[in-house]
């Protein structure tokens, strides 16, 4: 496994190599790959398509979870609260990020709280100077913990570019694997919704969940569905051998590669958050670099997610 430090940027745009080849591999060489963005350099649309579905999943969710009109969302981490409308300015964000000597603070990227709450909420952003300012607010600082001491849960999100319910392997039940000591599995082949926690991540938000005793979940968006599970959970299928770690080939921006060890939980395992009942447009457009040079992406505009009788339920019991 690569030990060498990664810029926020870098991490946070890293492409698993396997879906870099699944998103583009018809279209081949693209004269425009080697592009600059001022001043680090992108390697195509997929990078751009994926920060577009990271937005919008994102948001997707957000808009869920405050339809409920019982709970509301708060973006919280570094990617939830960084530029959602401009891979340049989401760029600088990380890049001042850095330069504070925050850029590798691991925080989860949602808040949770219940609507009755709201005003006090909005009044400790409000003495924050905004939502956009959270990562660079030390959270030790007391009007840090006025944000913090409503939160219900805390969520570490995640996106696939898969469409959950058409993958080959949907509705597979689980059997016995040899390679699991009979634990149930599917085959290593298996292609079905997972939600990933990378081993990277794991320890940071174990830690920061017991700092800050408030409970985590990891809430995993496709095109049509999304499921979640909580820390708790997810460490208990670690520990028991269910779910095996596996080593993935993740790509950044930049174009260097590092080899991380990741978990891809079953949705078996995990509780059905949401479903899509509005699909998103997938639009075209372009961002032009410094030099001129013009790289077309697709991005993600409108959509929506309600969030199931189930999540509802994992959120009352809380």
């Amino acid at each position: 496994m690569s030990k060498h430090s990664e810029h926020p940027f870098e991490k946070v745009l890293a492409v698993s190599k396997e879906d870099i080849r699944m998103t583009l591999k018809a279209m081949g060489e693209v004269p425009w790959a080697e592009f600059i963005l001022n001043p680090r350099r992108l390697r195509g649309s997929d990078f751009l398509m994926r920060w577009s579905q990271g937005v919008w999943s994102e948001e997707r969710l957000t808009q869920a979870v405050n339809a409920t009109d019982k709970y509301f969302a708060l973006p919280y981490g570094p990617s939830g609260t960084a530029p959602d409308d401009d891979v340049r300015a989401f760029e600088l964000y990380f890049e001042r990020l850095e330069k504070a000597g925050l850029g590798n603070i691991k925080r989860p990227d949602l808040l949770i709280y219940r609507t009755r709450d709201r005003s006090k909420v909005d009044a400790a952003v409000k003495a924050l100077n905004g939502i956009s300012e959270l990562p660079f607010t030390p959270e030790d600082d007391p009007k840090m913990q006025n944000l913090l001491e409503h939160a219900i849960i805390a969520v570490e999100c995640e996106n696939s570019l898969w469409r959950a319910k058409q993958m080959p392997n949907y509705a597979s039940p689980l059997t016995p694997q040899k390679r699991l000591g009979g634990r149930y599995g599917l085959k290593k082949t298996a292609v079905v919704p997972t939600i990933i926690i990378k081993e990277e991540d794991r320890e940071p938000l174990k830690v920061w969940q017991e700092k800050r005793k408030i409970p985590i979940h990891v809430w995993h968006a496709f095109f049509d569905e999304a499921y979640g599970i909580s820390l708790v959970d997810a460490e208990r299928l670690f520990v028991r051998g269910d779910i095996e770690p596996t080593v993935q080939v993740f790509q950044a921006p930049g174009g260097a590669t590092t080899r991380k060890v990741i978990y891809k939980i079953y949705y078996h395992h995990a509780y059905h958050l949401a479903t899509t009942t509005e699909e998103p447009k997938l639009v075209a457009d372009s961002i032009t670099d410094k030099n001129g040079h013009i790289l077309p992406y697709v991005r993600f505009v409108g959509g929506k997610f309600q969030l199931g009788a189930t999540a509802l339920a994992v959120l009352d019991a809380v």
